[in-house]
């Protein structure tokens, strides 16, 4: 699968606005300022295909960009803190639950988490979620770069032990030097059914 080869999409502000399920879904999820633009933007080799925003709580809505013609990369609101109202957060939660425990096609959600912090709450939140529903998930530890070999195990250690994870479960991750950008690619054309996803 080629994931140079990508175009946005749409943006959906309502379950009804969701494209076809022509293709697999692979959704990616993190708190506010986790990085999750910026590994998206790494995944395609692009650099602003997604709008990196130091003000929480940018993506409003899913958005959804098609890869090689063969699948959907969808880009969730980022959860915990933004600056938005009480009640846009819960339009935004409320449509993203049902996005989760309906769309058939939904093959993996990627959760992105910062490497250098110690795991949050929610997090956990998320993932234990996501087990109860039985959809699969992949964590990405992403930042490695700010921290050196050492820590970046450490940390990543700490981050398995609290999801109860094994290290072959999860990829440590930088969009700026691209660690795991190889192993990313692979593992979603794998989940997506398309083989591999080595493109460079």
């Amino acid at each position: 699968m080629n994931f140079k080869k990508v175009e946005f999409l749409l943006s959906a502000h309502a379950i009804g606005q969701l494209p076809e399920p022509l293709y697999p879904d692979i959704a990616f999820a993190g708190r506010s300022n986790v990085g999750k633009s910026s590994l998206i933007n790494k995944l395609v080799s692009r650099t602003n295909l997604v709008k990196t925003s130091s003000k929480p709580g940018k993506t409003q809505s899913l958005n959804y960009f098609l890869v090689d013609e063969a699948l959907y990369l969808v880009d969730l609101p980022g959860y915990g803190f933004a600056q938005v109202s009480q009640k846009t957060r819960q339009s935004w939660q409320g449509l993203i639950t049902r996005y989760v425990e309906t769309r058939e096609t939904l093959r993996c959600i990627v959760v992105i988490i910062d490497v250098r912090h110690e795991l949050k709450q929610l997090d956990r939140d998320l993932i234990d979620w996501l087990r109860y529903l039985q959809v699969p998930f992949l964590p990405v530890y992403t930042k490695a770069d700010k921290l050196s070999k050492n820590d970046q195990f450490k940390n990543a250690a700490a981050l398995d032990a609290g999801l109860t994870l094994k290290a072959r479960d999860r990829v440590i991750f930088s969009s700026k030097t691209g660690l795991g950008v190889g192993e990313l690619r692979t593992r979603l054309a794998e989940l997506a059914g398309a083989g591999d996803g080595g493109q460079s």
